[in-house]
């Protein structure tokens, strides 16, 4: 018996928070919310980076943000790092992308079989951050308010254009998988842009939500916001272009419209599953890269630990998960791939690893079992900060910390909105302050910040370097080009066009001996 087919679902920028599959009201996910009731949903999984190209290479690598130099947008992937598609062909899987990974270098594949898109972002070095310059905003790639000023409805966009054709090319292949008949199984990874800014939705998912019903954000007092918080709102231009109600209301209405077109791509996915007989075969995983504030504590986008910044659905449903259950332990995306490899081994050995994994296996949890780890680690050296940010969820409590800010300790089960900081001694009691003085011992014995700076530092130097060399002359593209065998579909010359017919049919007729 082969091991079971994985199909990963990944969205773009969508925190759980605003999915109906984790209570939100209002958002509407009826896909997501069917594979939840006949699955596992994680309750307190996050981005192991709170940013696209880290929190992705992490996941793929199961390593840590400090241990592949996976330091922000720019930073390149190298090809010396094993990711989950290497060690699954490793186990006999065809892997296949289709859509966003974010991959920077001049590897577009990372152990892929084949990728069906391009990517929507530069492979290149042009998205380096500055940390010898952090005060100042880097106008031509920086999130801004524009992106709330140009919310609403829209019949196109690249957006759309793009997750259109990862949809496509993710449906067209489990079409193909099942017209194969293959003994071996398949991992297929279908990533879309959506609800990732700019918030612009088409009408027929914009007209799902009474625009006057939207609900607002939970809006700090800037003057009792954090350092990093205040940092974004600068870096974003919220403090001089600025914002207001309507563009709010329509951001969010856009988002939540957004993200019922990523939930109507995750039940297209699966119903192809389904009629091609597929489905009781494959564990489905629904994801996304990191979240996004969305106004709440006055800030937007991600690039922060808290909450809705830094959370990501995690649902599982198929061979092996057990039905209807909410596993409540923290995790990172740095449990994805030990993950896949237990799904994936079946019993067996894992293939050698040529490195240490940084993540636990949450196979057992999915399948109903009791995690003892309650725990997630998180790394952050991008943009609109100049030193490395840390953070350590264990149990209820969260920390967070940074050189050139003060301790941030949070009780999510008190405080799920993070409005009280309970390392500050004017606000947390006296066994607070010991809980965050432990915290805080810990995160200087795990973390050289130092060294770390030094290594983001030349990093972007050097990078900086590299992208003006490689504007001043003739350009050499790193993205990725699909490869189309257009001379071997559909019908052509050197086939029987009476075959061609009854080959690409599922279900195949009777008579046909293939």
């Amino acid at each position: 018996m082969k091991a079971p087919n994985v199909l990963l679902i990944m969205a773009d920028q969508l925190a759980p928070h605003f999915t109906g599959t984790y209570g939100h009201p209002l958002v509407k996910t009826p896909n997501i919310d069917a594979l939840a009731e006949r699955g596992a949903r994680f309750d307190a999984t996050y981005a192991h980076s709170p940013l696209c190209a880290p929190a992705r290479f992490t996941m793929l690598s199961g390593r840590t943000v400090t241990d592949i130099g996976a330091w922000d947008n720019a930073a390149e992937f190298p090809a010396t790092n094993p990711t989950m598609a290497h060690y699954l062909g490793l186990l006999g899987y065809r892997t296949t992308l289709s859509g966003k990974m974010h991959f920077v270098g001049p590897d577009q594949l990372h152990g892929f079989d084949e990728r069906l898109t391009t990517d929507i972002y530069p492979a290149d070095f042009a998205w380096t951050p500055n940390w010898d310059r952090a005060d100042e905003r880097i106008g031509k790639w920086y999130h801004g308010m524009d992106t709330l000023h140009e919310a609403g409805q829209a019949t196109a966009t690249y957006q759309i254009d793009y997750d259109e054709e990862v949809g496509f090319g993710a449906k067209r292949k489990l079409y193909d998988l099942a017209r194969e008949n293959s003994e071996a199984p398949f991992f297929l990874c279908a990533s879309f842009i959506h609800p990732h800014d700019p918030y612009v939705a088409r009408p027929e998912w914009w007209d799902l939500y009474d625009h006057d019903a939207i609900d607002m954000p939970d809006v700090a007092d800037v003057e009792t916001l954090d350092p990093h918080t205040l940092r974004i709102r600068a870096g974003i231009q919220a403090d001089t272009v600025g914002y207001d109600e309507e563009h709010v209301r329509n951001s969010r209405h856009g988002y939540y419209a957004n993200t019922s077109y990523f939930d109507d791509w995750v039940g297209q996915l699966v119903a192809v599953l389904e009629e091609t007989d597929q489905l009781d075969s494959t564990v489905v995983i629904v994801t996304s890269d990191h979240g996004d504030m969305l106004g709440d504590r006055g800030a937007w986008f991600k690039m922060s630990f808290h909450e809705r910044s830094a959370r990501v659905p995690l649902v599982m449903a198929g061979p092996g998960v057990a039905t209807g259950i909410a596993v409540p332990n923290a995790g990172t995306h740095l449990d994805y791939l030990p993950t896949l490899l237990d799904i994936a081994s079946d019993g067996r050995s894992w293939p050698e690893l040529g490195v240490e994994l940084a993540g636990r296996s949450l196979w057992e949890s999915a399948a109903g079992g009791q995690d003892p780890v309650d725990e997630a680690i998180g790394e952050y050296t991008a943009e609109m900060t100049s030193r490395p940010m840390f953070m350590i969820r264990r149990g209820r409590h969260k920390f967070i910390a940074c050189d050139t800010d003060p301790d941030q300790l949070y009780d999510l089960a008190a405080d799920p909105m993070e409005r009280q900081n309970l390392a500050d001694p004017d606000v947390g009691d006296e066994s607070d302050q010991q809980v965050a003085k432990a915290f805080a011992e810990e995160v200087n014995k795990r973390w050289d910040s130092d060294a770390i700076t030094d290594r983001v530092v030349a990093s972007q130097r050097a990078r900086r370097v590299l992208h003006r060399a490689m504007s001043s002359g003739q350009l050499i593209s790193w993205d990725h080009a699909p490869h189309q065998d257009v001379a071997n579909v559909y019908v052509r010359n050197h086939m029987d066009w009476s075959q061609a017919g009854p080959r690409s049919r599922y279900p195949r007729l009777a008579a046909d001996p293939a």
